[in-house]
């Protein structure tokens, strides 16, 4: 493998300001799964009964059989978690992005109806409420464009989210290739929204949570009662509404099922949360549907020459100049694992120089060889590269006295001498005085010394000149 297809960089140390609406220093928006009578039962034609997020411990798929204890938990969800949920929702007039499995919205006319007179996002949580990961990318397309049909037919409209939840490897690609998504939710990589490229279309992705979810209530090492679940969310709303008092606004989601945190033991862990938010200003409560256009308008996707996707021969043609006359460390850092890590100036400066740093010494000094003498001949013929030309000039090295200019060469002439390679400094760091007192400095060093010295301004300047052509 030589490109790695994860990213492991997403927005890196500085991400952006969402400018979130009269702004709000965090956004919270709030999911019920409603899964109930979407999940796996043999009276769907599924091979067995279901075995996931339930009061049962350590609940096993019954093959062939239908699990009553099983389907009696999820039906509580539907007959009394969900207007539980409903009714503690609509009391704080907080809206809400409903997942539904297009087949269990099917058979519960009267909450879609409820879902749809308070306003509420009702987005695609997938056909069934099955795992996916086994399935063929054909069927799963085919369960997704069922789902799509079906959730329009029962709602009267498309869904413009997208979250399988169960998913393969295949799934979010599926969903941006079907084209009529704003969001797809599978993923749970970040604390903001970002864009993916599938193809030739950009696909938002609005990010999900696993830990701020009633989920672990069914889970082992989970929450095993409301004040820890109310502890959870309240720790993690106030870290993230913490970096947005300190310019770095975050999203927070959370995930609810109705057969879970719709228990009358649970929801009170959830009031006292709902109060804890409503307490707070600069707090934005949108449905994701409002995140995703928002991000949409505010962060529209950014597009660029990536390293990780060129072509070899673009790819040595862009970056075979950054280190002085030595395509080949551009033409070995092409073979490397390349991702969307490396698509940034620090990233591919890491490739380029690992590169360097483990080719042989002869090839190094032949790198440390390659660059021109500070303000010498080669200069003042113009005949540096255009990167040299632009440094040396930066640093006002092409604007030297006739007595600066005979000390710099009688510099340069004793350190070729002594070292056996010309002086190295990223010029971009300093200034003239600074350039001078370094060279008087080094010039005293022993070889080895210099020789690592000289290395290391190489890599420096490599960094800069990537800072010039990638973000």
């Amino acid at each position: 493998m030589t490109r790695y297809p994860r990213d492991m960089r997403g927005y890196g140390a500085n991400p952006p300001d969402p400018k979130w609406p009269d702004g709000a220093r965090i956004a919270v928006q709030f999911v019920i799964n409603y899964e109930e009578g979407g999940e796996n039962c043999v009276l769907h034609g599924d091979a067995a009964s279901e075995a996931f997020l339930s009061e049962i411990v350590g609940a096993a798929p019954w093959p062939g059989q239908r699990h009553w204890n099983m389907e009696s938990i999820y039906e509580y969800g539907a007959r009394a978690g969900f207007w539980r949920l409903h009714r503690l929702f609509r009391e704080y007039a907080m809206p809400v992005t409903v997942y539904g499995v297009a087949s269990a919205l099917a058979r519960s006319p009267e909450q879609v109806r409820a879902m749809q007179d308070a306003g509420w996002e009702i987005a695609s949580h997938g056909l069934k409420w099955i795992d996916y990961k086994d399935h063929t990318r054909e069927a799963e397309r085919a369960d997704m464009a069922e789902a799509i049909r079906l959730h329009a037919e029962v709602t009267g409209a498309r869904p413009r989210g997208w979250y399988t939840g169960r998913c393969s490897e295949h799934t979010v690609a599926l969903a941006a290739e079907e084209g009529g998504f704003d969001y797809v939710a599978d993923s749970y990589a970040d604390d903001l929204p970002y864009w993916v490229r599938v193809g030739d279309r950009d696909q938002l992705i609005l990010p999900y949570t696993l830990d701020c979810n009633d989920m672990r209530f069914a889970t082992p090492q989970g929450f095993n009662s409301g004040d820890q679940f109310f502890a959870y969310l309240r720790d993690s709303f106030d870290a993230l509404y913490a970096e947005g008092l300190n310019g770095a606004p975050r999203m927070l989601s959370i995930g609810l099922h109705c057969r879970l945190a719709g228990r009358p033991g649970r929801v009170m862990a959830l009031r006292r949360f709902l109060d804890d938010v409503a307490s707070k200003p600069d707090v934005w409560v949108a449905r994701r549907i409002d995140i995703a256009r928002h991000w949409q308008k505010t962060h529209p996707p950014v597009h660029f020459e990536r390293p990780s996707q060129m072509g070899r021969e673009t790819f040595v043609a862009r970056f075979g100049g950054v280190f002085e006359h030595s395509s080949w460390i551009a033409e070995r850092a092409y073979d490397l694992e390349l991702g969307p890590a490396h698509d940034s100036a620090i990233g591919l400066h890491n490739a380029l120089s690992r590169v360097f740093r483990s080719a042989s010494e002869a090839e190094r000094l032949g790198v440390l060889t390659a660059h021109p003498d500070l303000a010498g001949k080669l200069a003042a013929a113009g005949r540096l590269t255009a990167e040299s030309t632009a440094e040396q000039s930066g640093a006002g090295l092409d604007a030297l006295t006739d007595a600066e200019r005979e000390t710099f060469q009688r510099l340069n002439a004793s350190y070729a001498e002594k070292h056996g390679f010309p002086f190295i400094i990223a010029v971009r760091d300093h200034d003239k005085p600074s350039i001078r007192a370094a060279f008087e400095r080094r010039i005293g060093s022993d070889r080895a010394t210099e020789f690592a010295e000289a290395c290391r301004q190489v890599e420096r300047i490599a960094e800069l000149r990537l800072k010039d052509l990638l973000p």
